[in-house]
Order: structure tokens, then C-alpha cells, then sequence
């Protein structure tokens, strides 16, 4: 019986941190408040503090990951929307992209080398700048640890949507492509959301960049961790 309230209170809960970490972050407007990254540090706390099982909290939670999948697919408005600059900017952007996935993939597994982590750790870091579900089904291929790929996925977008704003302002970057291929690139559905904070059209090249990163790595991190592990 406890369980199943747990499971019940899971989404409200989850939700009403969310907004209050939002309205604390709009207030403030201070990165490291951002609710990305206060909002699963607070549900953490909660659960450890009230001996409240993941599994238990989940049941009830689960639905905000499934709903992760319809969301992407509504990033098609802005891309229709923008569909002109989209196409003017589509070799520039393929790209950015391109080299932006390739180096992350590398610098991965060259981290990983340097770390000396075994071969497992290493093919389930190597898709940690892509989007969750796309990174897991990489990192099954490729050798690694689903669960584990998707830890680093959400550090990796936490920790690009609090380093973006400020690599942007230091090193000047005022072109809606160029900072939204940063963020998508970089930083997947985190960043994204991070990106639509400074225009819709940075928004929505972050977007297309996030999806384009995903397919790339899809296709070449085999191929490369073929040759690297």
C-alpha cells in the first residue's frame, strides 16, 4: 500500500520541485541554480532522507522519460518554422556537427585511455554528447553499459548547459547557428533546452545539430571503436 501512494505522489512531486527550482532560476537567473541541476539533486536528498526506493519513486515518475520522445519529435515545429535559414545554413551546420561529434567521440575514449578504465566504461562513455535514448542503444552496441551511458548523458548535458552561457559570452559567439550548434552538438536535449533561452532560431539549430549528432555517432562510433579499443 505504501508503495503504490509513493508511486502515485512520484510525478506531482517531481513536478512541484521543478517549478519552484524554475521560478527560483527565472528569479535569480544564476546558472548553477538552474532546475537541470537543483531539481534531481533535491529528489535525490528527498529519497535518500526518506529511505525511498528509486524503483518505488519511479513507478510513478517513469511517465516524464516516456514523454521524452514525444517532445523530441515536437521539435519539428521549429524546424519547420525556420526551414529557409535551415537550408541556407545546412552545409555549415552538417559540418560543425560532423567534427563536433567526431572529436567528442575521440576525446572520450582518450579520456577513458587516460583514466585507464576498462573497455566497458570506455564504449559507455564514448556516446555521452547524444541524447539518452539514442546513447543507449550506442553504447549497447558498441560494447558498454546502457545505465551507465545514460549517467554520463545527463552529467554531459548538465554540465554543457552550465559551461555553454559562459563559453558563449567569453568567447563572444552572437550567430544563432554557431551557438546552436555549440549546444546541440555538445550538450543534446539539455543544451537544447538551455539554447531556446536566447532565440528560437538558436533553439531550433540546436535542435536539428542534437538530432544529426545522434544519427552521426550512430554510424561512425562502431566503426571508430573498432580501430581505438
Amino acid at each position: 500500500m505504501m508503495t503504490a501512494w509513493i508511486a502515485l505522489f512520484g510525478l506531482p512531486l517531481t513536478l512541484l520541485v521543478y517549478a519552484a527550482s524554475k521560478k527560483l532560476y527565472l528569479r535569480k537567473n544564476r546558472v548553477y541554480l538552474s532546475p537541470l541541476l537543483i531539481t534531481p539533486i533535491i529528489l535525490v536528498v528527498m529519497l535518500t532522507q526518506t529511505g525511498i526506493s528509486y524503483e518505488a519513486y519511479n513507478e510513478g515518475a517513469e511517465w516524464l522519460s516516456k514523454l521524452l520522445q514525444p517532445a523530441t519529435v515536437a521539435f519539428a515545429v521549429p524546424l519547420y518554422k525556420n526551414f529557409k535559414t535551415l537550408k541556407k545554413h545546412a552545409a555549415e551546420i552538417m559540418v560543425s556537427v560532423t567534427m563536433g561529434s567526431a572529436i567528442a567521440i575521440l576525446s572520450s575514449a582518450l579520456l577513458a585511455k587516460w583514466l585507464h578504465l576498462s573497455s566497458s566504461l570506455t564504449s559507455s562513455l564514448v556516446p555521452r554528447s547524444i541524447t539518452t535514448p539514442i546513447a543507449m542503444n550506442v553504447s549497447q552496441v558498441i560494447g558498454g553499459v546502457p545505465n551507465m551511458t545514460a549517467v554520463f548523458v545527463i552529467m554531459t548535458g548538465i554540465l554543457g548547459s552550465i559551461l555553454g552561457p559562459s563559453i558563449v559570452k567569453v568567447f563572444r559567439i552572437r550567430g544563432d547557428i554557431a551557438r546552436g550548434v555549440l549546444f546541440g552538438t555538445g550538450a543534446h536535449g539539455t543544451g537544447t533546452s538551455k539554447a531556446f533561452e536566447f532565440s528560437a532560431l538558436t533553439g531550433t539549430i540546436s535542435s536539428i545539430s542534437m538530432i544529426l549528432a545522434a544519427l552521426l555517432t550512430l554510424g561512425i562510433a562502431p566503426w571508430l571503436m573498432s580501430y581505438l579499443l
